[in-house]
């Protein structure tokens, strides 16, 4: 199973993100579950990083993203994070027992 969390500040907009796990559904490397979300979760790092210049902590490794903002989101991290988090929320959609999201208030 993919576990995403999302992580959201005291003002509800997202300040991170945790992508662990394989679907299963389909041998590594044609997994197209896992080409999905891995696709959307390494997008919105590389906006983030690359196009809105924005300073950024991650990890990225075999079945593991992880992805938090140095500074508070804004509306340009939070359009690009909600679209992120839209896409994989489809995904969970066509695919419940393959991908888990949670949202997770962080202080």
């Amino acid at each position: 199973m993919i576990e995403i969390s999302v992580f959201l500040n005291q003002e509800d907009k997202i300040s991170g993100f945790r992508v662990t796990g394989h679907s299963g559904t389909a041998p590594r490397g044609s997994d197209i579950v896992c080409a999905g979300v891995s696709s959307l979760a390494q997008a919105a790092l590389l906006g983030i990083g690359e196009h809105l210049h924005r300073e950024v902590e991650y990890s990225v490794a075999s079945g593991k993203l992880w992805m938090n903002l140095k500074r508070d989101p804004d509306d340009l991290t939070e359009a690009i994070l909600q679209t992120m988090l839209l896409g994989m929320r489809e995904i969970e959609k066509l695919k419940p027992k393959a991908v888990r999201i949670k949202k997770v208030q962080v202080t």
